[in-house]
Order: C-alpha cells, then sequence, then structure tokens
C-alpha cells in the first residue's frame, strides 16, 4: 500500500517523499483506520486524507469550517486533475442538483462540506446511500468549547462514529493542547483513533517582540526591507485595523482592512484579492485567519498584545507555510495588558473560564519577557522539549542583557503601595522621578517617602521596569479602578529582602537589532531576479486564465527549486519538487520557456500594468505608485487611464479629486453634442489647475460610461 501512496505522491502531487508521520498516518487511515492528526500548519495535514481518499474506493467526505479554504482546496485539487467539490449556500439550486448527480455516477473523489450542512438529516441520508471511503474532519479545534473557533456544529458530528461504523475518520488540526486533544477524542467519538503528534516547531520563522516605542515608525523599519512582500498585520481593535490600513497604503505599502464590522461582500472581496494578488497586505482583527491557505505570506505582525500563546502560535502560523523563511514580529505595552484584562473582565462566561483565559495571557506575557530562546519558552508551553537554544530568534541572535533590578523594583512597589494602588503608571513614574506637577501637588504625593527616590533611572526604562513586573505577577492591574497598578501576593518576599530580581534589559533605541529571517526580496539572488521576476509574471498570467489564486498553479517553494536547479527538458522538470504528471503537462514547457529566457519581454508591461491596477485599488496616489514602480508619473497616468478604459478601475480608485473640480472637468467634456472632445480641447479651461493626465484619465471614464 505504501509503494501505491508513493506513486500517487509523485504521479498527482509532484512529490518524491513524505514528510514525518504523513507515510504513517496514511497507511493507517488508508487500511481503515482512525486518527486523531496534530501537525502545525505548513507541515502537509491535507495529504494525509487526500492520499487515502485515491487510494480508497468511494467518495472522501471531508468536512471544514469555511467556504474560502473549501474552495481553495478544490481549486488546488482540480489543477492536479483530482475531481473535487465543495457544496456550501453559495451555490445555485440547478448546481447543487448537479453535483449530486455527479457523486451518485461516482465521478467525484472528494466532497467539501460545511459541519452544518453534513449533519443535515437529508445529507446523512445521501450520504448513507453512498460507498464513503473516509470522512476528514479539518481544523478539529473547533470542536473544543474552550478555544476561540469554537463552532458548535462540530460537536454534532459524533454521530458520524455511529452512522458510518464501519468508514475511517481522520480529525485533524495544528493548534490543540492536551485538553483540547482529549476534547477532540470524546466529542467525536474518536477512542479507537491512533494519535499523531508531531512537533510544534516552526523552525522557517523567525521570532522577534519588542516593547512599543512609537509602534508605526516601528513598524515601517520593519516593513523597510519586505516591499513587495505578502503580509499580515494583527490590530485588537476595528478602529485601528482601518487607521493601520489607511497608514500603510499611504507609505506606499498596499494594504486591505479586514474586521467583523464590514459587510460580508467587502470581507470575501478582500479576502479573495489578498489570495489572488502579489505582495498585498492584511490588516486585520483575529476575524481574519482560519482557512488562509496563501503558503507564501512573509510575515505576520502583530501590533498588539494576542491574548493566548495558543492564539499567537496560530496567528504567527501562517506565515512561511511554504518553508521558506518568514518573520513574525511584534511590539507590545502595558496598555495592552490592561486592555485584553478589561475585554476579559466584562466578557460573558463563568469565573473558572475567565481564570483559565487570565492564565493563558499571563503565559503569553510570559513569553514577550522571556530571556531565553523564544521557541524553547514557546514549544515548552506544548510540552514539548528543544533541547539547545534555535539559533533562529531576537533573543538568539541579539542576545539579552538582565540587570539585578532588586532596588528599583521595591522602589516602584512602594510607590504603589504608598500612593493608595490605584495610580497608572505615568502617575507613578511621576511621583518616583519627582515631577512637580498639578496632578501630583493635588493629591498631595510630592510628601511620600518615594517622592524623587528614581532620579537614576530615566522616565522610559521605568516603564519599562513596571511593565516586567506586571509580566512577572508581581503587581497587577487593578481593573475596577480604572487599570491603575495593585501589588500582587507574590510581591511580599521581595518587598521583604528575601529575594533578588534580574529582569531584561532594553536595548538602547539607537541600536538597531539585528534582522531576522531574510526578507522574500533576499531568497532570490540579485543576478536571478531577472528570471525570478519572469517566472512569477508567467505564472501570475496562468492563474488570471484558470481563475485560481498564484500559488496553486505553482507556489514559491517550486518556482525556487526551478530556478535553482534549471531544468533543460521536461523530464527534468518533472523531478522538481511540486511538479506533478498533470501540472507537467500543462504549464511545463511554459516555464522551461522562461527559464531558457524565450519569454521574458513578452510580458514586461501587461506584468507592470496588473502592479499598478492592485496599487490603485489599495488607495496609492499615481506619485507613490510611480515611486513603487520605479516609473514616471507620466506612464503611470498613461496606464491609469488604459485600465479605466478597460473597466478594470474606477475613476475613484484611480485619482482622489476634488469632488467640486471632477464635475467641472466632466462638464468641460460633456459642454458639446455629439462625440467628447479631446483633451487638447478642454486643456486650455484647466492650465496650472490639472495636469493634463489628469483629463486623459477623466475622459477615458467618461468614455467606458458611454460605452456600457
Amino acid at each position: 500500500m505504501l509503494d501505491q501512496a508513493q506513486r500517487i505522491l509523485k504521479d498527482v502531487f509532484g512529490y518524491d517523499a513524505f514528510r514525518g508521520n504523513q507515510a504513517a498516518i496514511i497507511e493507517r487511515v488508508a487500511r481503515g483506520g482512525d486518527a486523531l492528526v496534530l501537525m502545525p500548519t505548513g507541515g502537509g495535514k491535507s495529504l494525509c486524507y487526500q492520499v487515502p481518499a485515491l487510494l480508497r474506493d468511494g467518495l472522501a467526505v471531508v468536512v471544514s469550517p469555511l467556504i474560502a479554504l473549501m474552495e481553495d482546496q478544490v481549486a488546488t485539487l482540480d489543477e492536479l486533475g483530482v475531481p473535487a467539490v465543495a457544496l456550501n449556500s453559495m451555490l445555485e439550486a440547478d448546481a447543487q442538483r448537479d453535483i449530486a448527480e455527479r457523486i451518485r455516477r461516482n465521478e467525484i473523489k472528494l466532497l467539501y462540506l460545511a459541519p452544518e450542512r453534513l449533519v443535515q438529516p437529508r445529507m446523512l441520508a445521501f450520504l448513507q446511500r453512498l460507498n464513503i471511503a473516509l470522512f476528514a474532519i479539518d481544523e478539529a479545534h473547533c470542536v473544543s468549547q474552550w478555544g476561540h473557533d469554537f463552532r458548535p456544529e462540530y460537536l454534532q458530528l459524533g454521530q458520524l462514529a455511529e452512522l458510518f461504523p464501519e468508514v475511517p475518520r481522520i480529525a485533524l488540526t495544528a493548534t490543540a493542547d492536551k485538553r483540547t486533544r482529549e476534547e477532540i477524542v470524546r466529542r467525536l467519538h474518536l477512542q479507537d483513533a491512533e494519535r499523531f503528534l508531531s512537533s510544534f516547531d516552526r523552525p522557517n520563522i523567525f521570532y522577534r517582540i519588542l516593547p512599543k516605542d512609537q509602534p508605526r515608525k516601528q513598524l515601517m523599519g520593519f516593513l523597510a526591507e519586505r516591499r513587495g512582500d505578502a503580509g499580515i498585520v494583527y490590530c485588537l481593535s476595528r478602529k485601528k485595523v482601518e487607521e493601520v490600513a489607511e497608514f500603510l497604503s499611504a507609505q506606499g505599502f498596499p494594504a486591505l482592512p479586514y474586521h467583523a464590522g464590514l459587510p460580508n461582500e467587502l470581507r470575501a472581496y478582500h479576502q479573495k484579492r489578498f489570495l489572488n494578488e502579489e505582495g498585498l497586505i492584511m490588516v486585520a482583527t483575529i476575524a481574519f485567519g482560519m482557512g488562509i491557505d496563501k503558503p507564501n505570506v512573509r510575515f505576520v505582525a502583530h501590533l498588539d498584545l494576542p491574548k493566548s500563546l495558543e492564539a499567537y502560535y496560530q496567528e504567527t502560523g501562517r506565515a512561511g507555510r511554504d518553508g521558506l523563511p518568514a518573520d513574525a514580529w511584534m511590539a507590545y505595552g502595558l496598555q495592552d495588558v490592561v486592555f485584553l484584562k478589561q475585554m476579559l473582565a466584562n466578557s460573558e462566561g463563568d469565573e473558572q473560564h475567565k481564570r483559565v483565559e487570565l492564565h493563558k495571557l499571563d503565559a503569553m506575557l510570559a513569553l514577550c519577557e522571556e530571556t531565553r530562546c523564544r521557541r524553547q519558552a514557546l514549544l515548552a508551553y506544548f510540552d514539548e522539549v528543544l533541547a539547545e537554544p534555535c539559533g533562529h530568534c531576537d533573543n538568539c541572535v541579539d542576545g539579552v542583557q538582565t540587570w539585578d533590578a532588586t532596588e528599583p523594583a521595591r522602589q516602584a512597589l512602594s510607590a504603589i503601595y504608598r500612593s493608595g494602588q490605584r495610580y497608572g503608571v505615568g502617575h507613578l513614574v511621576d511621583i518616583l522621578l519627582g515631577k512637580d506637577n498639578e496632578k501630583i501637588r493635588s493629591f498631595g504625593h510630592q510628601q511620600l517617602s518615594v517622592f524623587g527616590v528614581g532620579k537614576t533611572l530615566s522616565e522610559g526604562e521605568w516603564r519599562t521596569l513596571f511593565r516586567q513586573l506586571v509580566a512577572r505577577g508581581l503587581a497587577d492591574v487593578d481593573l475596577e479602578g480604572y487599570g491603575g497598578l495593585r501589588l500582587s501576593e507574590s510581591c511580599r518576599p521581595l518587598l521583604r529582602g528575601e529575594v533578588r530580581l534580574e529582569l531584561r534589559r532594553e536595548p538602547a533605541a539607537s541600536k538597531a537589532p539585528r534582522s531576522g529571517a531574510s526578507p522574500a526580496s533576499s531568497l532570490v539572488r540579485q543576478e536571478e531576479r531577472e528570471t525570478w521576476e519572469a517566472l512569477r509574471s508567467l505564472r501570475r498570467k496562468l492563474a488570471e486564465e484558470h481563475g485560481v489564486p498564484p500559488y496553486v498553479i505553482f507556489p514559491d517553494a517550486t518556482l525556487l527549486e526551478m530556478l535553482r536547479s534549471g531544468p533543460r527538458t521536461l523530464a527534468d522538470m518533472a523531478g522538481v519538487s511540486g511538479v506533478g504528471a498533470r501540472k507537467l503537462e500543462r504549464y511545463g514547457q511554459a516555464f522551461l520557456d522562461v527559464l531558457q529566457g524565450g519569454a521574458k519581454v513578452e510580458r514586461s508591461a501587461g506584468d507592470l500594468r496588473h502592479e499598478l491596477i492592485s496599487l490603485a485599488r489599495s488607495g496609492m496616489t499615481p506619485t507613490q505608485i510611480a515611486r513603487q514602480l520605479d516609473c514616471t508619473e507620466k506612464n503611470v497616468y498613461a496606464m491609469l487611464a488604459e485600465a479605466i478604459s478597460a473597466q478594470q478601475l474606477s475613476l475613484e480608485q484611480a485619482l482622489d479629486l476634488p469632488e467640486a473640480l471632477l464635475e467641472e472637468i466632466q462638464a468641460a467634456f460633456l459642454d458639446g453634442e455629439g462625440e467628447l472632445p479631446g483633451v487638447a480641447e478642454v486643456a486650455p479651461l484647466f492650465t496650472g489647475r490639472v495636469p493634463d493626465a489628469v483629463l486623459y484619465c477623466v475622459r477615458a471614464a467618461l468614455q467606458a460610461e458611454f460605452e456600457l
């Protein structure tokens, strides 16, 4: 059976060898056994049920929580020549009937369903009349009532064990601690399932966490060498998402907002653009994430603290699914802790649930202030031991300096206590620095014994110290007291002088940290860049023709291997990882032509136009687009006019003109009978007010309107 599986892996999927536990899992399910699979994002979970689906007779049913995820998988399988369909609420009744008929005729190998559709009595009765090969329950952690991705419909999937006792079931997830794993087994009735637990480690991700200090400026510093990379920026609030997306677009980074407050159609449109276009940044709340299968996300940045290590691991795990270098970057501050604790205090749920969530937040904080290897600390939380420091996180690369903070910490705790355990960090720092201001005088705090005792440290150093005291659990945020600090029980030994305290010293702002992962732009060497861009350009063209995201044609990792191995024949191309028989037949020769230099110039203008349209849609001005594409503004305006004529862009997306001025220009063009006048006729009316290039764009929009 393994020989057969190996042939399918090579012929259909284009890979030479299974990774990790894949072979054992596939053999278990193909022989009819149940399995619980814990495998990190990017570890190849889908092969664990797709290969057995092709090995076994009958229809494989895949339960998936999101339409976008289903469509992505179906498009990928279709490109590989595997008959797969998704039945979802977006389909018309005729299309659904057609799919049902094709299933009855045994023309389909994999059927993707949402859990709520699968558990409908009519659907279960339909499936009971068929030969079912297996059930695959993807994102199985959705069954956990402790998780933030909880989906109540998953609780009903346990009935599959009784209704289809002879059909093997495989439950898969990338994120499940020990308690969640037990919950999956119990609720899905997987008692006899063999458990396959892979390492949580994502060695290609570089982790960096730094304290907030002008976070937008810090983010720009991080993004400076990642221009053109696809990434996700997570924020806690919808308002912040909108503001950061707007800010990034204004800085020349095409960015889209995504949060639960946007209309469904707009959210779906933004998600589709993120999947289909190169180099877009999605600024999002945690509403965006599950089901994002884009393998070449080069970074995930957090501008706010995630609420748990599970959430952090899951969100950062969306970077680098293709195995190439990627970054997980975060800036966090004490205000994030206050905000998250207030959210938790105001949330629904019993006290036990809140205690669990508070414990998870404390673990997240501990990672931020960690002085050891970040990866060792992160994996330890998931009960996994990494014997040696990873050498691939900020603490390993930059080193961490610590200092004896015993005395300043006692002074800080004393300031909290003597001022009544009700003030925020700003006021406490003012007390320690001996500042003479109205608030200090109005409370009489200039009389406190700790007033002015802390002048040996700067304001920034005191703020860092208070943040670390909260992270260590020595002080706590009083939510009922509007976010003031109070002492924790655990600070007593320190105050009594029974223990000493070592804290991490933040590097001086002037000392730039060494770089983390290689940005995608540096995945290829300078001399390879022209061929690399030509390969990406061809991939984009083919993706548009086939109506699929570019990575469905070939992921970056496959393009990179083509670039490096330089295949000269189709037989050579067949040896490239990710090139299966169907893709070799469809695309092999076209990519060989590019590698041999025969297809570079032909598409460069179209490629440039495609990028221009993406940038304009994201809100960038013609000046910013010219800078990004390294061409003249005149060229940019000419291409904008072409895109408007072809109805690929609206005038509002291309230009940001005051409404009154736009109406004046439109009136000038429409002021006659019959044909629109040429720009040369209208231009004298606007000399010195509007460049001729703008007039070309307005005329193109009017022309397109007349042709509708």
